[in-house]
């Protein structure tokens, strides 16, 4: 398995190497039929636009990554010309976007639309220079607990964590990996994309949410990398493919029915654990058992006293958070990242995850919830997948989003208290409040409790 030291490396070598193999697929937005570009192709293209792009003098580049064959250049090409690099959800509205972009020093913008690009850039005011600079590739974090953080990491971390993930599940020249996840995730960029170039695979770019079921159709992939809720869907409307053969699941926790739904069918299913600070893969799992993850070759894992995972990583570990150093110094210590994830190392050395250590929650009375498991009696209970459970004015409170509105709060009451009886007594709901609208989430399915909190806070529901 080859290592490559950065994004250039890579490149280079396969341009030495295999000028004629093909680096990527993709299928143009309103053309028929299925393009390629080898990698001779796109080491030209690559050092073209890098060369354009030192003519212009910018500093730091936010890319508007729409997964196109432009968006894998634009950021290869910036890497290579020496910029810091922003990695941005397209999908996320302008006036959200624009205080991230100033936040991280972008002084120029990339984006399919140029009419949006022109927009953006209008807005764009950096106060200093780029705090890392050449090799820094940021992304933003969409965390279940706190707002979004800028965690900056480096072509070289992020070419490690690809070397580490193909190492576990390694790909050949022969494999076509079928990128569907958002690049501006690191799980998308380093499952979706690195893992395959690095492994000499061909990588076929999705052309989004639309086309999810055509595009194994269109391109015959044996391996794809998904989120739970996207394998949910592909499942149900039976879109894998018959020369699929390996599906790796991260992001999030990803039940073992859906996993054996998919493995049924003679594909390969693998659950993987990963975090932006580490530049995606931490472990994965490569057993008969999903959820017992082999650690990556170059991490470390251990459990500090109270079950959290602290992972060792000097090759794939962020920078740190985007000026903030305290934040930073609270995540790190002497080099260990604290996750913030709950779990434990079984008699194999192998990894289970067991959700965050902030699903935890400490009442006033001293009783502690682990929330996933209240949370899915509790939904069993109701017949109702979009509920979550916060605290609020030191009282348990069941968040829902559209629930029925003739379901008063008594017959609730009533209908949850079998589910409840197995809980603490000092553990039962004091409040219900409908929020009128679907719970907020994660690209990963996950539920944004700190948006419940400021919501119910703000409308002191």
């Amino acid at each position: 398995m080859n290592r490559y030291a950065c994004f250039d490396d890579l490149i280079g070598r396969m341009v030495d190497e295999a000028p004629d193999g093909v680096a990527l697929l993709y299928s143009p937005m309103g053309e028929e039929g299925v393009r390629a570009v080898t990698w001779g192709e796109l080491g030209d293209l690559v050092c073209t636009r890098a060369e354009e792009l030192g003519a212009r003098g910018c500093a730091c580049e936010a890319v508007l990554a729409d997964g196109t064959a432009g968006c894998v250049v634009e950021v290869f090409a910036a890497v290579r010309a020496g910029l810091q690099v922003a990695l941005v959800d397209p999908l996320m509205p302008n006036g959200v976007m624009a205080p991230l972009l100033n936040a991280v020093d972008a002084d120029c913008v990339w984006a399919s639309d140029d009419a949006r690009r022109q927009e953006l850039e209008k807005t764009l005011d950096p106060q200093s220079s780029p705090a890392y600079g050449a090799h820094g590739v940021l992304f933003f974090t969409s965390g279940t607990t706190s707002a979004s953080k800028a965690v900056l990491l480096t072509d070289e971390s992020l070419m490690s964590s690809a070397f580490n993930g193909s190492s576990l599940l390694p790909l050949s020249a022969d494999d076509t990996l079928l990128c569907l996840l958002p690049l501006s995730h690191v799980f998308g960029f380093v499952c979706g994309l690195l893992w395959g170039l690095s492994c000499g695979a061909t990588v076929a770019l999705g052309r989004g949410p639309r086309f999810y079921a055509d595009d194994f159709a269109s391109f015959k992939p044996t391996a794809v990398s998904v989120v739970p809720k996207l394998l949910e869907f592909l499942v149900a409307r039976d879109a894998l493919n018959d020369e699929l053969g390996l599906v790796l699941v991260g992001a999030a926790d990803c039940a073992n029915s859906l996993l054996g739904a998919v493995r049924s069918r003679g594909i390969r299913a693998s659950l993987g654990y990963g975090l932006t600070e580490t530049s995606s893969g931490i472990a994965l799992s490569t057993g008969d058992d999903f959820h017992a993850m082999t650690i990556c070759p170059e991490d470390k894992v251990t459990i500090a006293e109270d079950g959290e995972i602290l992972v060792s990583a000097p090759t794939c570990i962020m920078q740190g958070y985007y000026r903030d150093a305290d934040k930073t110094a609270a995540a790190v210590h002497d080099g260990i990242l604290h996750t913030g994830d709950k779990g434990f190392l079984d008699e194999a050395g192998l990894l289970h995850v067991q959700g965050r250590i902030k699903d935890v929650l400490a009442l006033p009375g001293g009783t502690k919830v682990f929330l996933p498991d209240y949370e899915a009696a509790l939904a069993s209970a109701l017949g109702e997948r979009d509920i979550a459970v916060v605290l609020h004015q030191d009282m348990l409170t069941l968040a829902c989003g559209q629930l029925a509105r003739e379901r008063d709060d008594r017959k609730i009451m009533k209908t949850l208290e079998p589910a409840l009886a197995s809980f603490p007594p000092g553990s039962r709901i004091g409040k219900i409040s409908r929020l009128g609208h679907a719970l907020p989430r994660t690209a990963a399915g996950d539920i944004e409790r700190w948006k419940i909190q400021e919501e119910l806070q703000d409308g002191n529901r």
